[in-house]
């Protein structure tokens, strides 16, 4: 299906500093050896993914090097005709590395203005540090909800930062007017994703573990909540066995509405595009239900008009 290639889409679950391309590291840092990067980029697990993205991440030191990385995947996305995105930006890890975010906001806002892709960022808290920390990236997004912050949400390891610990961080974003989305199901099983539905969570990342408990996915089909399905991803990570494994078929004939999404691409060696082949490709998905995943893309952002 050429089509896939021409048809205006949107991304709604992708990570700015998850998209640096080992050849734009060697922009930020030209004393790094290519073999170093390579070997950066090919770990096991999702342990072994984090270190990695938390090795990329440290060269990261100037809101210029910001504006480098969103220039160069905003390239990526306008090739793809990529024509609505909400990128993540870790605050987060910008507050853990003690780096000052104003700054960096302005340079990636300003950099995304350039662009013909429509960009909102999401603020997106590192779950293991723990609900204080996360309420510090809320309030963050909180002062830039009417500045081009559209939603807060939650990343990291599941296991060391259940979502119930977070109810009042996502009780406060909901009041000052930010939407909310959580990362669960990826790693844990179908009670992560319960508890990301019980503090508010409008949108599931990954949520592939719902797979495994019947009334979940009732609930998720009846209240039409969408999972953000990142299949590279997840075979990247081991949260699935295999590209054969992965349950994102069975999602969709569940009723369940899916949205594809690359993730972190440069990690996981991936594009949009990709994920949309893949999809046809390995899971049999017809040119009229691409189109319903790609039409899904829109009706499930945040802030997307026509």
């Amino acid at each position: 299906m050429p089509i896939l290639h021409s048809v205006p889409k949107a991304e709604l679950h992708l990570h700015l500093e998850g998209s640096i391309e080992p050849a734009t590291l060697s922009e930020l840092d030209p004393g790094l050896e290519p073999a170093e990067i390579r070997a950066k980029y090919q770990y096991v697990g999702f342990a072994g993914f984090l270190e990695g993205f938390k090795w990329a991440t440290s060269y990261l030191r100037s809101p210029d090097d910001y504006v480098l990385i969103t220039r160069r995947l905003l390239s990526s996305l306008e090739r793809q005709n990529v024509r609505y995105a909400e990128i993540i930006l870790s605050a987060g890890v910008v507050l853990w590395r003690k780096q000052e975010f104003a700054p960096i906001y302005e340079a990636v806002r300003n950099a995304a203005v350039e662009s013909s892709v429509s960009v909102y960022w999401i603020l997106d808290a590192v779950r293991h540090f723990g609900p204080d920390r996360a309420m510090d990236v809320a309030r963050l997004a909180a002062e830039r909800v009417n500045d081009g912050v559209v939603a807060f949400g939650i990343g990291g390891d599941e296991a060391r930062g259940p979502a119930d610990l977070f109810g009042d961080v996502f009780e406060f974003a909901r009041e000052q007017g930010l939407r909310l989305t959580a990362h669960a199901g990826e790693t844990c099983g179908p009670e992560s994703v319960w508890k990301a539905l019980d503090i508010g969570a409008e949108r599931i990342g990954h949520g592939i573990a719902s797979v495994g408990d019947p009334a979940l996915l009732r609930e998720l089909r009846d209240r039409d909540i969408p999972l953000e399905v990142c299949i590279s991803s997840n075979v990247a990570t081991g949260a699935v066995a295999d590209l054969a494994a992965h349950p994102v078929r069975r999602l969709y004939d569940a009723g369940v509405p899916i949205i594809l999404n690359s993730d972190d691409p440069a990690m996981f060696h991936t594009t949009l595009t990709r994920e949309y082949e893949l999809a046809r490709d390995h899971f049999g998905f017809s040119d009229q239900e691409l189109m319903e995943l790609v039409e899904n893309g829109f009706r499930y952002a945040f802030r997307y008009t026509k």
